[in-house]
């Protein structure tokens, strides 16, 4: 008995010092605020950097229960390397970050100024404004994909073949075009630009266009 009281113990201990993994959705907080899913258009490469500054920046200013939850979208990808497989992860959408934010961020001035100045953040997905909340179907869809229970679904990117946009970051800012081709796992497309009286294809990544 003696015995089985030690095991008891040791395991008892074992498992209070295994810290719990996060959840990857937490409960929205029961305080009366309407809470909507937003996509945030990211430098590409900076969405991991982009979710760390916004939980901080929502620490130091009070404002984790506006917040409430950050979502880098990723999957496994299994690929062969010098004839060995490795498992690498690898983003859903690259250059979009998903935030859980109150109805009309907007309208709560310091939430909003502090999320647009955080470093690799471009805009929202919308007008400069206002803008747009994702279904909330959508984010269901994605969560459930992440947590292996259903088909990866398939981003809506409005972009497509022979559209007319305009370039608005990087070298060719300001630039007008027509895309030419729309890659969908990279996050690019290719945009026909006239330069030196010659059409030149140029890429860039989704959030560096915007439809004309």
């Amino acid at each position: 008995m003696a015995e089985k009281a030690h095991v008891d113990e040791a395991l008892e201990s074992e498992a209070q010092e295994t810290p719990q993994a996060e959840p990857l959705i937490k409960d929205v907080p029961d305080d009366g605020i309407k809470r909507r899913w937003y996509a945030l258009h990211a430098h590409s490469g900076q969405e991991g950097n982009v979710k760390k500054m916004l939980l901080v920046g929502a620490e130091q200013g009070h404002q984790q229960h506006l917040v409430t939850n950050v979502l880098v979208p990723m999957e496994e990808v299994a690929e062969v390397r010098s004839g060995q497989k490795k498992i690498s992860k690898r983003k859903f959408f690259p250059g979009y970050v998903l935030v859980q934010l109150p109805e009309h961020p907007e309208k709560h001035p310091e939430l909003w100024h502090m999320i647009r100045q955080i470093p690799g953040v471009t805009g929202f997905i919308g007008s400069r404004t206002a803008p747009v909340p994702l279904d909330d179907s959508e984010v269901r869809e994605i969560v459930e994909e992440i947590r292996g229970e259903r088909e990866r679904p398939k981003p809506k990117v409005k972009f497509e073949q022979g559209e007319r946009v305009k370039i608005i970051d990087g070298p060719f800012a300001n630039f007008l075009g027509s895309i030419d081709e729309v890659n969908m796992e990279r996050g690019t497309v290719k945009v026909l630009v006239e330069i030196f009286e010659r059409l030149t294809s140029v890429e860039v990544e989704f959030w560096q266009v915007e439809q004309i």
